[in-house]
Formats: C-alpha cells, structure tokens, sequence
C-alpha cells in the first residue's frame, strides 16, 4: 500500500488520498441515510472519487480541443460526458454552453410547437 502514495501533507508526512477527508465526509454526512461513516470508508470513497475525477480529465483532455493548448476546458468535460457512454450519466450536470439567444431561440420554437399541438387537437371537433 505504501507504494500507492499520492502526496505529502503540510507536515511531510505521506497521505493516500489528496482530497481533504473531512470535506468529503461532511458531503457524506449530508445524505439522511448516513449515520456513521466508518474510516476505511470515507479514505475508499476520497480515493475513487480522485480516480473518478482523473479518468474524467485524461478522458475529456484526450478527446477535447483543448489538447493544442494543453488545457482542459469545460467544453472539453462536456463533449466528453454527451459522446462517452461511460459518462453519460454525467450529461444532464455537465451540459453543452449555450448562447442565451440561442437558448430563447430554442424556447419560443419549443412554445410555438406545444401552441400548435393545442390548436390542432381542436381541429378534429365538431361544434354542437
């Protein structure tokens, strides 16, 4: 296990996870399900969360636009979450940027389609 160490902490001692486990304890906590959290839980929940987040930057950095900059945007992560089915789950949090007038834009059609939906469904009666 010592060879899997990721960094140091302030006092220069040697840590397994790099996120802070009190965070990630308190996000724990949180869920009404939760009552107690037991330590080797919370370090195994802080160091596949820092594996998660890995895979989601290498993956997204690998397919993204960014890779001629060497940077990672956040259309980058978007991209990644719509095209990977490993990550769809993730499109709904991460969704594709938008222009606000080409989301009004989107909305008045949308609007306009359910109007017409209404006023076609009347179409078919016959007044008494």
């Amino acid at each position: 296990m010592a060879d899997s160490v990721v960094g140091k902490d302030k006092c220069g001692e040697q840590r397994l996870v790099s996120l802070p486990l009190s965070r990630i304890r308190v996000i724990m906590k949180s869920s009404p399900e939760v009552s107690s959290i037991n330590q080797e839980a919370l370090v195994l929940t802080a160091k596949a969360t820092e594996l998660f987040v890995q895979y989601l930057a290498t993956c997204s950095y690998r397919h993204g636009s960014g890779k001629a900059k060497k940077a990672l945007t956040y259309s980058d992560l978007a991209s990644a979450a719509e095209d990977s089915e490993t990550l769809q789950f993730l499109a709904d949090i991460l969704p594709k940027k938008i222009l606000a007038s080409k989301y009004l834009k989107m909305l008045k059609e949308k609007r306009e389609e359910e109007d017409d939906d209404d006023d076609g469904s009347d179409l078919g009666e016959v007044p008494a």
